[in-house]
């Protein structure tokens, strides 16, 4: 017989059966496909040695007037600015009680322990908070106005009025324990300044105490609300100028001022407004989102306190849209001598995100899309629906690239190109059943350009941690998917790479190597790609393949001899397992039964087999340090066999 030719359709296909994608790709892992062929991906590296605090779960690129490269990172814990490698904590303040403790001072210290009990009697902070101590005195013994000065983790709060700390050197950031000197109470100048309270790392749902939106009802308070929660800490971010406007979700809005520098942190902009001399009460003290419309130049707000000129501190409004003043994020009252406004969504019932376009900014309510565009005084904003009774995963889980929006849905994907469509997803079936829905806000989206890709990220069915991806290449429109651990991506164009953050709070540069270098020792990449299952011969009768002709090139492979493991599996009848040397289904006299596994290195021409079966389903992987490859059309040898 003729050499048979292996060619497979582009991208993976979970739709049917494994027999019925005959033709097709059915399985992979940190693979894509390049010209209709599959490679492996590139690998990662560590942007800096430092690391951060918390999990993040956004990143924000930008360069200021003086050319200066940042990256803004919201994390559970904090909000950073990264320059150079360097992390610069700017956390907003959310209270600063000054004399605390007057006069004696807040610290109560024990012997032979570095635990320090702090009364406060009007703010009283959660485990896991942090606060910035300043202006102390010695306790008297080794717990000095150095030890005290600095920033504390809350590690209990034994009482509504009390809360406690480790005494730390602040060199070394090793324990410091008091003596029996240490009995001041640190002086009536200690200024606590309490940063915005800690977010949850995944999505709890409930109600009762600790369960809704942060910020919602007093503090203690029961939320009566049907089944959600919203603690998951997601900050949206975006640059007004060289500025800096942040917000968590269900928090309020912050403002950081590039003029200043990183010493300094971002301010509340209730604070920020009232200072430049406007009315900082009436900015909204609470949202879902903020972004900044950068050519029309408003802060907006996504979900909000209506403006009410009789009550600062008016219920939040989750489908409530508020814009600044255009050219002035400080003046958010409505006038006829400004452009300030609201405007209330009605349909669906709280809005989930949205994204600024190029000529139009898209929200999403939990059940409708739709299109807000500038129309100047008196109106200012105007909003249509453009498709109602569709889904949306999560608040990141949208992403606009080459003026198309793409996003995921709760059971499919779609496309916004000037009209809203179903996204096409041989993958569809596969990727929804193995989604953990309780996690569903942990799903976010991102791109990766230089490939034309678009990847989802998102937590597997039996997994509280995001662990698994799916990838649509917009370009050939071909899916694929695979396993990776990531928390926030960005492609931002103005890095070289697409940047990326992990659990082990660092910050990644992929495509910018072979191999997983996020360690500090490099590891290699399982990238594999198995096929459905073809017939060999007539499909009626045995075949009998002896001889493979590999097609694969090692193109930016680092190492001398790279290779890859081919692994031809053969099967009786489609629905029976693969053959196996501990299950052999495909028996004979010369026990052909057994799945091939072959070593292909970059010069060999042909392998010799010895494989019987009706039909076969072919798989490469490489599992190496340096190795970098692309499958082209490998070739079979084939001799017919009998029937039985």
């Amino acid at each position: 017989m003729p050499l048979q030719k292996l060619q497979f359709r582009p991208g993976l296909n979970r739709e049917g059966t494994d027999y019925s994608n005959e033709g097709g790709w059915y399985d992979g892992d940190k693979i894509r496909f390049r010209s209709g062929f599959p490679e492996k991906i590139g690998g990662w590296t560590r942007a800096t040695n430092n690391q951060y605090l918390g999990t993040a779960r956004a990143l924000w690129n930008w360069i200021d007037l003086d050319g200066t490269n940042y990256l803004g990172i919201g994390t559970s814990k904090k909000y950073y600015v990264e320059r150079g490698g360097d992390f610069y904590d700017i956390t907003p303040y959310s209270t600063i009680q000054v004399n605390l403790g007057a006069p004696s001072g807040p610290f109560t210290a024990t012997n032979g322990s570095a635990t320090i009990t702090v009364t406060d009697g009007t703010y009283n902070p959660s485990i896991g908070d942090y606060v910035v101590f300043s202006g102390c005195t010695t306790l008297g013994g080794n717990i000095t106005a150095g030890v005290l000065d600095q920033e504390y983790e809350v590690l209990t709060v034994p009482s509504p009025t009390t809360f406690t700390i480790a005494a730390k050197d602040p060199t070394t950031g090793l324990p410091v324990l008091a003596n029996g000197s240490d009995t001041n109470h640190g002086g009536a100048t200690v200024t606590a300044s309490y940063e915005v309270p800690i977010g949850l790392d995944v999505f709890v749902i409930g109600t009762g105490w600790g369960a809704g939106p942060w910020g919602v009802g007093g503090w203690g308070d029961a939320y009566i609300g049907g089944g959600i929660g919203q603690q998951l800490r997601l900050w949206s971010n975006d640059n007004y100028g060289q500025d800096l406007v942040i917000a968590p979700r269900g928090g309020g809005i912050y403002y950081w001022q590039d003029s200043l520098g990183v010493a300094f942190r971002a301010e509340s902009l209730n604070t920020l407004a009232t200072f430049k001399g406007y009315d900082g009460a009436f900015v909204p003290n609470t949202t879902n989102q903020v972004l900044a419309s950068a050519i029309q130049r408003f802060v907006i707000a996504m979900g909000a306190n209506s403006y009410d000129p009789t009550d600062s501190d008016t219920i939040f409004d989750p489908m409530l849209v508020r814009w600044s003043d255009q050219e002035n994020p400080y003046d958010w009252v409505p006038a006829v001598t400004n452009q300030a406004g609201e405007f209330r969504l009605s349909n669906g019932s709280y809005i989930m995100g949205s994204r600024a376009t190029r000529q139009e900014i898209l929200v999403w309510t939990d059940s409708c899309l739709y299109s807000m565009q500038y129309l100047g005084p008196p109106y200012v904003w105007g909003f249509n629906i453009l498709m109602d009774n569709i889904s949306v995963m999560s608040p990141n889980s949208m992403i606009t690239v080459n003026n198309v929006t793409y996003w995921m849905g709760t059971d499919k994907f779609y496309m916004y190109s000037g009209r809203v469509e179903t996204l096409p997803c041989s993958l569809r079936q596969y990727i929804f059943a193995d989604i953990n829905k309780d996690q569903a806000y942990q799903v976010f989206a991102g791109s990766n350009e230089g490939y034309n890709e678009i990847w989802w990220f998102y937590c597997s069915t039996n997994s509280n941690d995001i662990d698994k991806y799916v990838i649509y290449n917009y370009l050939d429109r071909v899916w694929y998917y695979g396993t990776m651990a990531r928390t926030a991506w960005l492609d931002s164009g103005i890095r070289e790479y697409p940047i990326a953050a992990d659990y082990n709070n660092r910050i990644l540069y992929h495509e910018s190597a072979v191999d997983d270098v996020s360690g500090l020792t490099p590891v290699p990449i399982n990238a594999y790609v198995q096929s459905s299952d073809f017939d060999i011969g007539d499909g009626h009768n045995f075949g009998f393949v002896w001889r493979i002709l590999p097609d694969i090139n090692f193109n930016g492979s680092n190492v001398n001899a790279p290779y890859v493991t081919m692994t031809v599996k053969p099967r009786a009848n489609s629905g029976a397992p693969y053959s196996t040397a501990d299950n052999p289904r495909v028996t004979s006299a010369d026990n052909y039964s057994r799945a091939g596994v072959y070593n292909i290195q970059e010069f060999d021409g042909q392998v010799y087999t010895r494989l019987r079966g009706r039909q076969l389903a072919f798989r490469i992987e490489s599992n190496s340090l340096g190795v970098s490859w692309q499958l082209g059309s490998p070739r079979i040898d084939i001799r017919n066999d009998g029937r039985r």
